[in-house]
């Protein structure tokens, strides 16, 4: 085994094979969703809904608590997302891409904070707050946490959280030995990038109408 193989994986020798299956099924189908997101198509939903189902159950096992909260939430919204982008706003049109308005600022804000202090909370009841990941974690987790509520509602602000949230979780959990999520998470930022490019082609295109 070559030191950078050993370097990249040589965590996974401590990993069960369904633990390993599932986490390479789980990211995936977390690429397949983003794609889709990028390409403003239905599918974010259900192959979002199979990565989060699996990540819930590994974080939960790797005693994950930020990171696993992070994925039951994704479950929630993305059962929400699913109804609100085929909600039709008229008798031929659903829920067009759009910018935030000055009310949903104050809601994404106030979602960041309640994030921030509900997770740092759940850390200190378990006991969990002894490493500097559980900090990040907690600051990662709030950022997620607006960005899925943004891209439910179809709002073109959400790839800048998810850029933001990206980044920082590459090394974050290369650090944590989750080789495969954190080259996943490279791939969500590039596919972020692009997205964000896309949606605001189309939204310069189909200015919304007052």
């Amino acid at each position: 085994m070559s030191p950078i193989f050993d370097f990249l994986f040589g965590q996974y020798s401590e990993y069960s094979d369904l633990h390993i299956a599932l986490e390479i099924i789980a990211v995936v189908f977390g690429i397949l969703s983003v794609l889709f997101a990028w390409f403003n198509k239905i599918w974010v939903y259900p192959t979002g809904i199979i990565s989060t189902a699996i990540y819930v159950y590994l974080l939960l096992q790797w005693s994950l608590l930020g990171d696993m909260m992070i994925n039951a939430y994704y479950f929630i919204m993305s059962i929400y997302g699913w109804y609100i982008w085929t909600r039709k706003v008229d008798d031929t049109h659903v829920t067009p891409i759009s910018r935030t308005t000055v009310e949903e600022k104050n809601i994404g804000l106030i979602i960041f904070v309640m994030t921030l202090v509900f997770v740092y909370g759940v850390y200190v009841v378990f006991d969990k707050l002894n490493d500097w990941t559980a900090h990040v974690d907690t600051l990662t987790t709030a950022i997620f946490f607006v960005g899925m509520w943004l891209m439910a509602r179809r709002k073109i602000e959400n790839w800048i959280f998810w850029i933001i949230g990206d980044i920082i979780s590459v090394p974050l959990y290369f650090y944590k030995g989750f080789t495969f999520t954190s080259l996943q998470y490279i791939l969500f930022t590039i596919i972020a990038i692009f997205g964000y490019i896309a949606w605001k082609k189309t939204l310069d295109n189909n200015p919304p109408t007052v």
